[in-house]
């Protein structure tokens, strides 16, 4: 799997891992670092405010260390509301920035009562004939934020799934299935309680605009990264906390830095209901 896949799909599971399925309002707060062959490069910071069956999440995506300093600028913000019912999420919109160089595009998702979705993007994209998306394509397929919830939200079905993402500017599936279970004790997660579920995660292209050679071995295309989903806390979520992926150039790891949770403040909680 390509160093780009890689990234692409760690940061769209990671984007959502703090909602639970508790009634108390509160906020979660999650960092993850990712290191390649041995250095660090990116974090990616995550707070969920959750006011019963409401949610609002955030994350940052951000370059750090030698990475940062000899590497073009990437910040990547990704958000989604809404709310959670026993079938999964609800949701209201999913928003989107990405800033790498001096380059910066928005996308902002919003999800209709009667099923259909409207997507706002700044600037217009603009593809190619052979990089449009058919209406069928487009279809069922979510924000990255969103996207990621609605894995993450499914507790200990998690890895037996796919799930269709759309950034804007591509369709992509992220495939995953169960590899493993393993004692918390034994993968070195800090406060991983029970079992840990280990997942095979794969990508497919379905269309859109892609940056590397579709000639890609298939060999290289086709080789999963390894994530592990531990119990953090007393809900039923399993949270993305291990990565290791192979890739052409060396191994992507990544691991949990900080895991905080605090009760909500009254007006953190009248922010959440306008």
């Amino acid at each position: 799997m390509s160093f780009c896949r890689t990234f692409l799909a760690f940061a769209l599971c990671v984007t959502a891992p703090a909602i639970a399925a508790a009634q108390q309002a509160r906020q979660v707060e999650i960092g993850y670092e990712i290191t390649f062959a041995g250095i660090t490069g990116f974090r990616i910071d995550v707070t969920a405010r959750l006011n019963g069956t409401a949610y609002d999440v955030e994350s940052h995506t951000y370059k750090e260390g030698l990475l940062r300093a000899v590497t073009m600028r990437y910040v990547g913000r990704n958000r989604g509301w809404g709310t959670t019912t026993s079938q999964g999420v609800q949701p209201s919109a999913g928003s989107m920035s990405l800033v790498i160089s001096d380059n910066t595009r928005t996308l902002l998702t919003q999800y209709n009562a009667d099923g259909s979705v409207k997507d706002t993007q700044n600037p217009e994209w603009k593809p190619a004939p052979a990089q449009s998306l058919t209406p069928e394509q487009r279809r069922g397929a979510l924000d990255p934020m969103t996207a990621g919830l609605s894995a993450v939200l499914a507790g200990d079905a998690v890895c037996d799934r796919t799930v269709a993402t759309f950034d804007g500017k591509r369709r992509i599936d992220v495939i995953l299935k169960k590899a493993a279970t393993e004692p918390a004790a034994a993968t070195g997660i800090p406060g991983a309680r029970g079992d840990v579920i280990v997942c095979d995660l794969l990508t497919r292209r379905i269309a859109g605009e892609f940056y590397d050679a579709p000639s890609e071995a298939e060999s290289q295309r086709d080789r999963p990264m390894k994530l592990w989903l531990a119990h953090l806390d007393d809900s039923p979520i399993r949270y993305p906390a291990k990565l290791e992926a192979q890739t052409g150039f060396g191994t992507i790891r990544g691991k949990i830095v900080f895991f905080r949770e605090r009760a909500l403040t009254p007006p953190e909680i009248a922010q959440m209901q306008r």
